[in-house]
């Protein structure tokens, strides 16, 4: 019954999840590499099935034999260049850890920023998500961001982490810019999907 609820939860199918679930199907039931029925919906996106899971008891917080939650999952999936931001909202508050690292030491925060998901980084700050954490070579989410030019998400850093950038033009003599001394700098913003 675990391999049709992973299928089930993969599909985004959460009719067959509900029966399955209903018929006694382990909601924390792994596959063959660890990962969980929570953490296949929610790399794919599936709200209703994420939802249904953590109903069932799901663990929000478990991971992988690599450390991946369904929070990381959620948080930006690779192969298909998004994140997921209700999803990521729904896991934060059934308790997944916004802090929680992976391989390096990223985050979930540093995942999504890297990823050019404004949304998703959102989510994670207002759930608490450290956004001066550094991972093992030093580098933070405003620095992924940064490399990849996302300038909502690098706005958004800047926000959460109090960093006043420094640029050409009047200061006070505190060396401190005020509000009215702020450069805007226009950038085309990622291109929703």
């Amino acid at each position: 019954m675990s391999a049709e609820l992973h299928a089930a939860a993969l599909a985004g199918d959460t009719d067959t999840l509900r029966k399955l679930l209903a018929a006694g199907a382990n909601a924390n039931a792994v596959d063959e590499t660890g990962m969980t029925a929570l953490m296949a919906a929610a790399g794919q996106g599936h709200l209703d099935a994420v939802q249904a899971l953590l109903d069932a008891g799901a663990d929000a917080d478990a991971a992988d034999a690599n450390g991946w939650t369904a929070l990381f999952k959620a948080a930006y999936n690779h192969e298909l260049d998004t994140g997921f931001a209700p999803v990521v909202k729904a896991l934060v508050e059934a308790g997944a850890n916004p802090n929680a690292t992976i391989h390096f030491g990223i985050t979930p925060l540093m995942l999504a920023a890297g990823g050019g998901e404004g949304a998703v980084c959102e989510v994670l700050l207002d759930a608490g998500a450290d956004a001066k954490a550094v991972n093992e070579a030093g580098r933070t989410a405003l620095q992924m961001a940064k490399e990849r030019h996302w300038v909502d998400v690098i706005n958004l850093l800047h926000e959460a982490t109090g960093f006043v950038p420094e640029t050409e033009g009047s200061c006070s003599t505190t060396g401190r810019r005020g509000p009215s001394d702020a450069a805007v700098v226009s950038f085309m913003p990622r291109r929703p999907h």
